[in-house]
């Protein structure tokens, strides 16, 4: 038994040991002083997302295969030179995204989101007194660095809104000014906002987007004004267990303000899609995301494996009392959208190398899931009746002032 323990911790130290960086940017492939090369003479460049993960047999066993070729295997990815019309407004809060929000002379806003992640804000302390914080700096390489262009095309399909995400490099350049440091030469998705103007969605009716603390406050203003479209939520919300995106708390959501007359319609806009298509292997991952400790942190696969894992306060407090009809009826909805051909087509976004790694395991995965989502639909549904109502502020909304009954869920104010 001395043995076994011995042997696994060696095996564990040795994995973690392949390198002792907590971040990197990407790789430019076939042009070398990057720093002195004018970009402008090109139209797109060559670019490996990252080569922070790449690993030998001991760490593909301990941590996993992941999507390791994936962030190492170069792609052609058009270069953005920001123009007149784009102002730079401020820096992002993500832990470990790093992001610039820019605002366009038309009022829409719109995010550089680092492709490259950075997890060393999340590594604990006693990880870094053990020596084990590769195993959060290395389960990035659990999430898929191209899962959003897939998903933007798979939303459409689904009648689902979605941030509309373009891969692009920003080299460095003079409207960056003193961001060039952190942000120039690097990869990112360049994506539309979940606030501020509404006209790119291209909706009647909706001129404006808003966050979910900022939904809360309208309806606390305007009780029995403000409602939902409960059908694209719950629509939304069963498309995340299509794609195995398991993080989806409120602050992952934006609103499109519909008016009509003596009523607003909330209509719901996911954004941030670092966690489709999550493929979690490995000794060491496995073990510290069990169900008992981690439930949410589910592996993409062609079954769901603990469905009450993935109800999030979220869920409780905007859909506790949608009705199964209408679980059912988006289901069945998405079935029909989502035939075969259009979640094979959703994939030729990815270049052919990606899609040769990746490509054909996800979509057998999906269609799996697709087959089966009128069962998880009524799970779902059980387990959101099964819930109690909340009793804390959603992630984000600590700072809205809410009545108990108000904080309990959307609707608890109209009673």
């Amino acid at each position: 038994m001395i043995f076994l323990v011995v042997l696994f911790t060696s095996f564990t130290y040795w994995s973690l040991s392949s390198t002792d960086k907590t971040f990197d940017t990407c790789e430019i492939v076939g042009l070398s002083d990057v720093d002195n090369i004018d970009f402008k003479k090109y139209d797109s460049v060559l670019v490996a997302a990252s080569t922070l993960y790449e690993a030998n047999r001991i760490k593909n066993v301990m941590q996993g295969e992941q999507y390791r070729k994936a962030w190492s295997t170069p792609v052609k990815v058009p270069i953005l030179y920001l123009n007149d019309n784009v102002h730079i407004l401020e820096e992002g809060g993500g832990k470990q995204t790093h992001s610039l929000k820019l605002q366009k002379d038309d009022g829409s806003l719109m995010t550089l989101r680092s492709v490259s992640k950075d997890p060393s804000p999340l590594v604990p302390k006693i990880a870094h007194t053990l020596g084990i914080e590769n195993i959060v700096v290395d389960g990035i390489s659990a999430q898929h660095p191209y899962a959003a262009l897939v998903v933007s095309e798979l939303s459409k399909k689904g009648n689902i809104l979605n941030t509309m995400p373009e891969l692009v490099f920003l080299p460095k350049q003079e409207q960056l000014s003193d961001y060039n440091d952190k942000y120039g030469n690097r990869l990112f998705l360049l994506e539309y906002e979940t606030e501020g103007n509404a006209a790119w969605l291209g909706l009647k009716n909706v001129d404006s987007l808003i966050d979910t603390d900022d939904l809360q406050e309208l309806k606390v203003k305007n009780t029995n004004k403000v409602s939902l479209n409960v059908n694209a939520l719950v629509r939304a919300r069963l498309f995340d267990l299509l794609i195995g995106d398991w993080d989806r708390h409120a602050k992952q959501w934006g609103w499109a303000i519909e008016n009509n007359g003596d009523s607003i319609i909330a209509v719901p806009l996911p954004c941030d899609r670092d966690n489709a298509f999550f493929n979690l292997e490995g000794v060491l991952p496995t073990l510290i995301s069990n169900n008992a400790f981690l439930p949410e942190v589910q592996s993409f696969e062609s079954e769901i494996d603990f469905l009450p894992g993935l109800i999030s306060p979220f869920d409780v407090y905007f859909m506790r009392d949608i009705p199964l009809s209408v679980f059912e009826q988006e289901a069945k909805q998405l079935q029909l959208l989502l035939t075969d051909e259009a979640i094979e087509s959703s994939f030729r976004v990815w270049t052919n190398e990606i899609f040769e790694l990746d490509g054909k395991e996800l979509i057998a995965k999906i269609k799996t899931r697709r087959n089966d989502l009128e069962d998880y639909a009524i799970l779902f549904h059980q387990e959101l009746i099964k819930s109690e109502e909340l009793t804390e502020e959603l992630k984000g909304s600590e700072d809205v002032e809410m009545t108990k009954a108000q904080m309990a869920c959307f609707n608890c104010g109209n009673k």
